[in-house]
């Protein structure tokens, strides 16, 4: 199976100057944990739920009028193909420790995103499990 056959296509992403209280009804409004950072036409990083609570909230000095992407941001992406086998999306997953993917085509444009409950739905429960278990280990 192909990693294709499994994401979530349309995927959006957002400049790194972006609210992040835009940002957080963006992931309410579609019910996701991660937003995409882009700029110049090319993903830089990725926000996630996680990010807003730890980067952000918990940070000293947070002011939500003033935070934007950029200040919670994880730096670079990690992606993968969407003609990629699911079994290596999933590996690559569990090397990264993330729940999230994004997918690129041949032109290095972003198509969609794969996350752990896609795997779920379509992997074996070996590989389901495996992957679970890795990313869900304590760093």
């Amino acid at each position: 199976m192909k990693v294709k056959d499994v994401m979530h296509k349309g995927v959006d992403w957002v400049s790194p100057d972006t609210p992040i209280t835009e940002i957080a009804k963006l992931m309410q409004g579609h019910d996701i944990g991660c937003i995409p950072i882009g700029q110049d036409d090319r993903l830089i990083g990725m926000v996630t739920d996680r990010d807003l609570v730890c980067k952000g909230l918990a940070s000293k000095d947070f002011n939500s009028a003033r935070t934007t992407a950029r200040d919670v941001m994880t730096e670079g992406i990690h992606c993968c193909r969407e003609d990629d086998d699911l079994t290596k999306a999933i590996h690559h997953m569990e090397t990264l420790k993330i729940r999230r993917l994004p997918v690129i085509n041949k032109s290095k444009r972003m198509v969609g995103m794969i996350s752990l409950g896609d795997v779920g739905h379509f992997a074996g429960d070996d590989l389901l499990s495996q992957c679970v278990k890795s990313v869900s280990a304590h760093h």
